[in-house]
């Protein structure tokens, strides 16, 4: 089992959606630590507003604009990086979107959206990332996935199915990294003051702000698990309703949150 860490004398790191939220603040920590970070989002100027933050940092932040659902630009991203900056040694898989979703109003588009950015986009970034670590031998990626992965929650019957895909994946592809010299994490934060939880509908215990996660992150990076999730104090509770019978999952579930007394009529 391979147990590498990326350090910046390895080569570059690259995280994605890192124009806000923990992307941002987690690229930030990176550059600190010396890392030369390749950021990328949709937002040019937002990235290169980031990249000037980096100015007085051990490291540095380079702008790198890309759409996660378009195929060839995260390819060409991964190339570039691969060329300009020593190799990627450490790959953040960040990007996602969260769009509620009631039973009662069930939008096609909204199932597309969510799982063409949060687990397609993931992957066209994964798949180029890991054949040139592949080449070089070594490599670490991680995934950010969600707490909503472990089961399911009001209004994450879009958000919550890719996270618990993204869980599936980096399970999944450990058996053959771990061969390759590539190490893989997943990340799964409890809740987190971003822009994608702003419109949670009930209420959103333990929640930490994006530089607390980015920290929390960035420690974990260097440690020897398989899954960084944060606060435990939350996260290990969800994950342990998840033995529970199913009508005390949902009863409790319906309890936490309060949404057995939603009114269909008001959402």
């Amino acid at each position: 089992m391979t147990s590498f860490t990326a350090t910046p004398a390895d080569g570059s790191a690259w995280v994605t959606g890192a124009s806000s939220g923990i992307g941002k603040a987690l690229a930030l920590d990176l550059a600190r630590e010396g890392f030369t970070v390749f950021v990328t989002a949709r937002s040019e100027d937002a990235l290169k507003e980031l990249a000037g933050q980096s100015a007085d940092l051990k490291g540095r932040i380079v702008a790198a604009a890309g759409d996660v659902t378009d195929t060839g630009a995260m390819a060409e991203i991964a190339g570039r990086i691969d060329a300009e900056a020593n190799g990627l040694a450490l790959a953040v898989f960040n990007a996602g979107v969260y769009l509620p979703v009631h039973g009662e109003t069930l939008k096609v588009e909204d199932f597309d959206k969510s799982f063409a950015v949060n687990l397609s986009g993931v992957v066209n970034g994964l798949v180029p990332a890991i054949e040139r670590m592949k080449a070089r031998g070594r490599g670490q990626i991680a995934i950010v996935s969600s707490v909503t992965g472990y089961g399911g929650m009001p209004t994450s019957a879009a958000y919550g199915a890719t996270k618990a895909a993204l869980i599936n994946m980096a399970e999944s592809l450990k058996f053959d990294l771990d061969k390759f010299g590539v190490r893989i994490q997943v990340i799964n934060p409890g809740f987190v003051d971003t822009p994608a939880t702003a419109d949670n509908a009930f209420e959103m215990p333990a929640l930490l702000q994006p530089e607390e996660a980015a920290n929390r992150i960035a420690q974990g990076l260097k440690s020897g698990a398989f899954e960084i999730t944060f606060p435990r104090r939350f996260t290990y509770v969800l994950k342990a309703l998840q033995f529970l019978p199913y009508p005390a999952y949902f009863w409790l579930m319906n309890a936490a949150t309060g949404w057995k007394k939603r009114s269909l009529e008001t959402g």
